[in-house]
């Protein structure tokens, strides 16, 4: 079979990777603030806190990146959730325990603004019909947005 038309394949494995934008996720929340990077990540974690939630682990791009040498801008993975949340969970549908915990992710932009975006616990958990999983989905999503809000709150947030 001959394609005429078709381009190299080497420069098609040449073209680059275009990501969906935001806009075309409404499951995936992003506010940006005019709060400095750090201040937003401390208030996150207190936020976390504050809503009873546990922060299991810490993704720090820009700390691995100086380990290297290299600077990056502000570049963090909160990954939040329950133990009690995740018990019900997988007692429900085992195989929902893939999505914990939850991501929040926080970077500084060039213009000193810093993004916060998370996706809600319903779009991370819609994959799962079992009723118990859609309960535990539903009573996390006005925790998670009470965690950023709480966040925000210190300097001036717009939703994208």
């Amino acid at each position: 079979m001959k394609y005429r038309h078709a381009l190299p394949l080497a420069l098609v494995l040449a073209m680059p990777v275009f990501s969906v934008p935001v806009a075309a996720q409404p499951e995936r929340v992003t506010h940006v603030v005019r709060t400095p990077f750090q201040d937003v990540v401390a208030t996150l974690q207190k936020a976390i806190q504050d809503q009873k939630m546990v922060l299991v682990c810490e993704a720090d791009a820009q700390k691995g990146a100086a380990a290297r040498g290299v600077t990056i801008r502000g570049n963090r993975v909160l990954m939040v959730f329950r133990n009690d949340f995740a018990v019900r969970v997988l007692a429900a549908d085992p195989g929902a325990g893939f999505e914990a915990p939850i991501r929040i992710y926080v970077h500084e932009n060039a213009d000193g603004t810093t993004t916060v975006s998370y996706r809600t616990p319903s779009a991370v958990f819609a994959p799962y019909r079992h009723p118990e999983v859609q309960a535990v989905a539903a009573a996390l999503d006005p925790i998670f947005r009470t965690i950023v809000e709480e966040a925000l709150v210190t300097g001036s947030a717009s939703p994208r």
